[in-house]
């Protein structure tokens, strides 16, 4: 456990910081969720529109640094790439 007082003050902040970064994480999990929602239902112009309203939110989360560029981008992709499969 922590003992100086510098290290009892970023247990403090980790946790705060820790609270925050779930419910980024939990917001795009959400968003995710509403894109595959739309595809399993096979409606092209609603998995479009949460496409779309999806893609700020994942790279929002990189820049908040909750996930990690790359991986952001490989979900945009599979995403877009599932959604362009219903259009077919």
């Amino acid at each position: 456990m922590a003992n100086s007082p510098s290290s009892k003050k970023r247990a403090r902040q980790i946790e705060r910081r820790t609270e925050v970064n779930k419910s980024r994480r939990s917001r795009m999990r959400g968003f995710i969720r509403k894109v595959e929602e739309a595809i399993a239902s096979g409606d092209y112009d609603a998995a479009t529109a949460a496409l779309r309203a999806a893609q700020p939110v994942i790279m929002r989360s990189v820049s908040k640094g909750i996930v990690h560029k790359n991986t952001a981008s490989r979900k945009i992709s599979r995403l877009s790439g599932r959604v362009k499969a219903l259009a077919a």
